[in-house]
């Protein structure tokens, strides 16, 4: 594929993520999308509304069988990846997905399997695969400005799971498919794998409540650094906390962006260089990809790591 060449882009899953990757690969000069797909005819009507040029069907399987695409975005729930993916994959098509993987691990591995044996092009939409901040701390432990590192920890609070704007995506509220393991603290981990390598458990529990989990604890290793996990929905305010301790210089991300340095004298804000990060440079990143060029997307064999993380609490006695 030239560099020229626009990539021409199918929509799988018209909720609030894949709502927005549409109205974002819309206006971006990169792409044109042709068709999208979801069984609801609420939200078909909304996407037409928005994009009538764009062409919408009720059925996935009509999109994944249109020749006219070079690439697919799967939005729709996670149980449903390795379906539409695979299917992708050996038609031809470059698959962007969202995370989860998939949420059964025989499903997953059968999705890097897949884009192995047939070349293509896979990546999962991991937000901090292009954050300004995640950068800024990979470049830092590149160098080693931080030194030694001595340890990862991730901590997430939550007064309410679902948060408001899933609401309408049932399954995110659900132990099968949601919970806030999946939905967030994948990112971290995916951040944390990147940066260190493969976790391996060494305890994880999760408790339930009504639906997905309440609370999550676990410790794991990349190579001999301890990596720390804990999360509760709970009476507070939203919270996401990610931080690298090294010998010379600690580092924390706070709401997904904020970037802090520590050292002996406190922590310091400071404003890592570069584009913020956000779904328009992710979809730029996977056109990146689907041309053959150097991208920083997470791929399906880091996504599967990623999944045998979390799936790990939920497999727990």
């Amino acid at each position: 594929m030239s560099s020229e060449k626009i990539v021409r882009l199918g929509v799988i899953g018209l909720g609030a993520m894949g709502s927005e990757m549409l109205d974002v690969a819309a206006r971006h000069p990169e792409f044109d999308v042709v068709m999208a797909a979801d069984p609801s005819t609420p939200a078909l009507d909304r996407a037409r509304a928005a994009h009538p040029a764009v062409s919408y069907v009720a059925e996935p399987e009509r999109l994944l069988e249109e020749e006219g695409l070079d690439a697919v975005y799967i939005a729709s729930p996670p149980a449903t990846h390795a379906a539409f993916a695979v299917r992708a994959m050996k038609a031809g098509k470059a698959v962007f997905a969202e995370k989860p993987l998939a949420v059964d691990l025989a499903e997953g591995e059968e999705m890097v399997a897949v884009a192995a044996k047939t070349g293509a092009v896979n990546a999962l939409n991991f937000v901090l695969s292009d954050r300004s901040a995640a950068l800024a701390v990979a470049r830092a432990v590149r160098n080693g400005e931080a030194g030694t590192v001595l340890g990862v920890e991730m901590r997430f609070g939550f007064p309410e799971w679902p948060r408001s704007f899933q609401r309408d995506a049932h399954w995110v509220a659900g132990r099968a498919q949601g919970g806030f393991l999946r939905e967030v603290a994948s990112h971290y981990v995916f951040l944390t794998d990147r940066l260190l390598g493969p976790l391996s458990p060494v305890h994880t529990r999760a408790a339930y409540g009504p639906a997905s989990e309440d609370t999550a604890t676990g410790l794991f290793l990349a190579g001999d650094v301890p990596v720390r996990l804990s999360g509760q929905v709970a009476a507070g305010p939203e919270s996401y906390e990610w931080t690298l301790y090294g010998s010379d210089r600690s580092y924390r991300i706070t709401d997904w962006a904020d970037l802090w340095v520590g050292d002996v004298s406190g922590w310091t804000r400071v404003d890592p260089e570069g584009p913020r990060g956000s779904e328009e440079t992710r979809l730029g990143e996977f056109a990146r990809a689907v041309r053959g060029e150097e991208h920083t997307l997470a791929d399906f064999a880091a996504g599967l790591r990623v999944q045998r993380v979390v799936e790990r609490f939920h497999s727990a006695p």
